[in-house]
């Protein structure tokens, strides 16, 4: 049996085998690491880019209220401060557009769903009240995050 022969018959050889491989399906995309799931309420030209403006936002403003309870004397101590701090980073980071007048669907579950999570009192924060507010943004940032995806 000469080279090519040989060659020829490994290489069928391996299609067969590869052929009878059982196939399986890819897996379906992971769920987002949030109880939020946000994926098809962003809608329209520009949904995956005001998925991905939500999700980096809401894991900044995450991320500025954990830092801030660090400090000995802690700037935002209400959840009127940290409202607020929401509210005024997105006119700044939109330039004045709102996100939730281009997806009202998104607006109103993550309202629904910040309500569920801390509340709507916007007295004082205490350490885990402000761990909440934290854990509840990170949860928000990453259902964004897969919904941009």
């Amino acid at each position: 049996m000469n080279q090519r022969a040989l060659i020829a018959g490994v290489l069928v050889g391996v299609a067969v085998i590869c052929a009878a491989w059982p196939y399986a399906a890819p897996s379906p995309a992971p769920l987002p690491e949030s109880p939020l799931d946000l994926r098809g309420t962003f809608v329209g030209a520009d949904a995956a880019v005001d998925a991905a403006t939500t999700a980096a936002l809401l894991g900044e403003l995450a991320d500025a209220i954990e830092f801030d309870g660090t400090k000995a004397e802690p700037r935002l101590r209400t959840g009127a401060a940290f409202d607020d701090l929401r509210t005024t980073a997105r006119d700044l980071r939109c330039r004045g557009q709102t996100l939730g007048a281009k997806q009202p669907r998104v607006r109103e579950a993550i309202k629904h769903y910040l309500e569920e999570r801390v509340g709507t009192s916007g007295g004082p924060v205490d350490a885990d009240g402000r761990a909440t507010w934290v854990r509840a943004f990170r949860e928000v940032a990453a259902a964004a995050e897969a919904a941009a995806r």
